[in-house]
């Protein structure tokens, strides 16, 4: 088995001929240079790309293979030299059983099945060339079409207050919803880790995932997984999410919950930190609940299972000092993100960027960083520490 990195929630924003997909996403978000950045600048091994239900998107694979610059492999996913693409949908659903639209990720082990699960959508959806789009079917209808084509289903970011399962504060449990037999994980989201996620006992049964839902290229990897595979195909990250034949999650690195835009209760207009339903600041009622406040609504336990590690990933670009011109000249010197974050030496980095950053980079890994915690659609902050 060998360790391998992973983000399985990036968006695309625009095809190759500049049309969008994902609205909100950035116009420089191509799938060639998601492919570029993840694998030579992040230093990752696997990339879900959640918006190849898109027939611009299908064509300019297909013409990738076409013309020799990847291949399928025969366990799954798609090969772009060191880096494999997991083809993916993120759809978002409504049905009677469902108040208010939950987004939720298709994964599919090949062109051909992603080919017929588009066209299976398209019967289903106003607009098939656009990301998030909602679909006009029941969602364990969706779940049973995953499984009939050897696909993953996984409720994505299933604590933020917008388009989540628990987010808007409606439902109390997965079952109202899906059927709990075919859910192959739980993604996390921004605002929450596995510590406060397992507060919730039926989550327990279910592997979670943290990946990055990156617009743009340089949010790729701001959360993503270790995995333990034999190799970095389809096939074998199904394995590890069922724990089959010491397959694993190895261990999630994401943001600490307070550097998440939804950690805390706040005021939307004046970002004050509220408990009720108007802000005692400034009268307002635009107030969106923290995650952390709707998971201990949610709460039924206390204990929790054994999980891989939940290592407080703090991303390069939430440090201070670490401005465009430093993160060039980081990656100048040792290649990729990956290797900053987790393999170079404090007396390596200091070299490069001076004592303090360096020293900061160091105690990002170990989740020690003093941090100011993010609300209200705001991210936390990292405090600057002198050494």
């Amino acid at each position: 088995m060998k360790s391998w990195y992973a983000d399985f929630h990036i968006h695309i924003g625009r095809t190759r001929t500049n049309k969008p997909v994902k609205i909100t996403g950035s116009k420089t978000l191509t799938l060639s240079h998601i492919l570029n950045e993840a694998s030579a600048r992040k230093g990752l091994d696997m990339v879900g790309v959640i918006d190849c239900h898109v027939p611009e998107v299908m064509k300019e694979i297909e013409d990738y293979l076409e013309k020799g610059e990847c291949y399928e492999l025969s366990e799954g996913g798609i090969r772009f030299e060191s880096l494999t693409l997991i083809l993916g949908t993120e759809i978002e659903i409504y049905d009677e059983n469902c108040q208010g639209p939950i987004h939720v990720l298709v994964y599919l082990p090949d062109l051909t099945k992603m080919k017929h699960f588009s066209d299976w959508l398209r019967a289903r959806m106003t607009n098939i060339t656009l990301s998030s789009q909602r679909i006009y079917e029941k969602a364990e209808v969706i779940q049973e079409k995953a499984k009939e084509l050897d696909g993953l289903f996984i409720p994505a970011h299933i604590f933020t207050p917008f388009k989540s399962l628990f987010g808007k504060g409606v439902h109390q449990s997965i079952s109202e919803i899906f059927d709990l037999n075919n859910i192959d994980g739980i993604e996390l989201g921004l605002s929450s880790n596995t510590q406060m996620a397992d507060q919730i006992a039926e989550l327990h049964r279910y592997p979670f995932l943290t990946n990055s839902d990156a617009h743009s290229t340089q949010k790729i990897a701001r959360e993503y997984q270790c995995l333990y595979l034999k190799q970095p195909t389809f096939l074998e990250w199904k394995k590890a999410l069922q724990g089959n034949c010491d397959r694993k999650i190895a261990a999630n690195f994401g943001l600490d919950p307070k550097l998440g835009k939804y950690y805390e209760t706040l005021c939307s207009k004046c970002n004050s930190p509220v408990g009720q339903l108007v802000c005692d600041s400034c009268g307002s009622k635009k107030i969106v609940k923290g995650v952390a406040n709707r998971i201990q609504e949610l709460s039924s336990t206390s204990t929790c299972p054994v999980r891989p590690p939940y290592v407080h990933h703090v991303p390069l670009d939430f440090l201070p000092g670490v401005g465009p011109k430093t993160f060039e000249r980081l990656l100048d010197s040792f290649s990729t993100e990956m290797n900053i974050l987790h393999r170079v030496t404090e007396s390596d980095l200091t070299g490069v960027v001076g004592e303090s950053l360096a020293h900061m980079i160091v105690l990002s890994r170990s989740g020690q960083l003093t941090l100011e915690q993010g609300g209200g659609g705001t991210y936390g902050k990292v405090v600057n520490q002198k050494r």
